[in-house]
């Protein structure tokens, strides 16, 4: 039987999926069973557990094969910040350095930080392998290890925004901020690709109750009510970042290889629920596509934000 998936207000606002890395036995073994739940409604999520789960979650897989098809997106964020050299730089859960490099790349002072240590590892490799200078942390997201007010620039391409506790990343974010610094971040948007791509997953395999959408940071009402009075300036921008394979089955293929929330995902399922998902994801590859070629060519919307500390 396909699993049920369970949609909160907050979610129709924000986006109607999240990582969709915890199955239902899961939920039910954390007795937080959907189906059973009182009046009162559920309970609060257990944002430490889910954290630690998502931390095993982006460690399959092999994250490289996928970020680096991201890099575009990371050197357009540098520009955007008006990146300067010699200005210390944050990467808050880094993955494999896109954002670390491009700003290694214009002499930054950089420290890449990640909680996942495979990730880290190859973003030692990269930078090694083109001679830039960075450093590299073991950190959450959620509790930055730096003092405050550590950090000329604090970046986050498309990571930050996965952490299960959405204001607790925010206030990290600011913290670890100078006053008059910038934060600059990616994140896909609800309406986008990926975020059909997650909704996708999240009917097959749905993410824990109650915790609240991802793609809350890929809405200007979203960063707004995170960020609140922490910035005096907010700039938002809408861009697109190309998604290109040889086929939509090799785009499925390559999400289901390398990709560890898609890896999960398919692993939580037996072989037809397995296959379900498998159609849903080629149906979206299919539907979205504009190459009228055989290849798969489509756009994945995303905002740019660059946000100065107060």
């Amino acid at each position: 039987m396909e699993a049920k998936t369970y949609e909160s207000a907050e979610n129709q606002r924000y986006g109607r999926s999240d990582l969709g890395v915890t199955n239902l036995a899961a939920v039910r073994t954390a007795g937080k069973d959907p189906e059973r739940l009182t009046n009162r409604g559920p309970s609060p999520p257990d944002l430490a557990a889910i954290n630690g789960r998502q931390q095993q979650t982006w460690g399959s897989g092999d994250y490289t094969q996928i970020g680096s098809r991201l890099v575009l997106m990371s050197e357009l964020l540098c520009e955007a910040v008006d990146l300067h050299p010699d200005q210390t730089v944050l990467d808050v859960a880094g993955g494999t350095g896109n954002a670390a490099l491009a700003a290694a790349r214009r002499f930054g002072e950089v420290t890449c930080t990640d909680y996942v240590p495979a990730f880290l590892e190859q973003a030692r490799r990269r930078a090694d392998a083109e001679g830039l200078a960075i450093e590299i942390q073991e950190a959450d997201a959620e509790n930055l290890p730096f003092p405050d007010g550590s950090f000329d620039v604090v970046l986050s391409s498309i990571g930050a925004m996965f952490a299960p506790n959405q204001e607790q990343v925010a206030r990290e974010l600011l913290r670890v901020c100078r006053s008059g610094g910038k934060i600059g971040m990616t994140n896909w948007t609800p309406d986008g690709f990926v975020g059909e791509f997650f909704h996708a997953t999240g009917r097959h395999v749905p993410p824990p109750p109650g915790l609240k959408p991802a793609f809350r940071w890929g809405t200007e009402a979203g960063l707004r009510e995170l960020f609140g009075d922490g910035v005096r300036d907010l700039t938002i921008t809408p861009r697109q970042h190309m998604f290109r394979f040889r086929s939509p089955e090799h785009f499925v293929e390559t999400f289901r290889t390398y990709y560890g929330p898609t890896q999960k995902a398919f692993d939580a399922l037996d072989a037809a629920g397995q296959e379900r998902l498998n159609n849903d994801l080629l149906d979206l590859a299919r539907r979205w596509t504009r190459a009228g070629d055989g290849t798969a060519i489509w756009p994945g919307d995303y905002l740019e934000v660059v946000a100065v500390r107060a």
